[in-house]
């Protein structure tokens, strides 16, 4: 009930998209069982959609994003970019969902240990261009890809600083 209450408040102020997720990214994290992972998000997942509201699921699994997909979320917001979990973009792609491939170095629990770049921009680009690929590669279309740069993820404030300074780089990748 509190996700839910949360998730309509944010809709009342003005989100138009909610992204629901049963597994932090914070740094340090642990990884969370598959079969807990749903348990706390289908049953938020399926309210909200019933409700009309926009969800996007925060997963990198293929099983918690297939059964989110079916209780209703349209988009995937996946910290790792798909590179996690094989079946997740056959999955993607299978649902008609729209997909967020975001940058991170490393994984939650490793990310923030000194992040080092030459040009984190450049980097970024390279990783992005790879993950678009690899999606479209999968049958995701490609006006449902969207990318994230990461910030904050895997990144040291000065990186994040210097990828606000370019973003319009990250038009390159259309």
């Amino acid at each position: 009930p509190r996700a839910l209450d949360h998730a309509r408040a944010m809709v009342r102020d003005g989100a138009d998209i909610v992204d629901v997720g049963g597994e932090s990214t914070r740094p340090g994290a642990r990884p969370v069982p598959a079969a807990e992972e749903r348990r706390r998000v289908l049953p938020v997942v399926e309210r909200l959609a019933a409700e009309g509201i926009t969800v996007s699921v925060d997963t990198s699994k293929a099983a918690v994003a297939g059964p989110a997909f079916r209780a209703g979320a349209a988009i995937l917001n996946d910290v790792r970019a798909l590179r996690g979990d094989p079946r997740l973009a056959r999955e993607a792609a299978r649902a008609g969902a729209a997909v967020i491939l975001m940058h991170m170095k490393g994984s939650p629990r490793t990310m923030q240990k000194n992040p080092r770049y030459g040009d984190v921009v450049a980097e970024i680009l390279r990783f992005l261009r790879r993950a678009l690929k690899n999606a479209l590669s999968a049958g995701i279309e490609r006006d449902k890809i969207l990318v994230d740069p990461g910030i904050g993820f895997g990144k040291r404030p000065e990186h994040n600083v210097e990828i606000l300074r370019r973003l319009e780089e990250l038009r390159s990748l259309g």
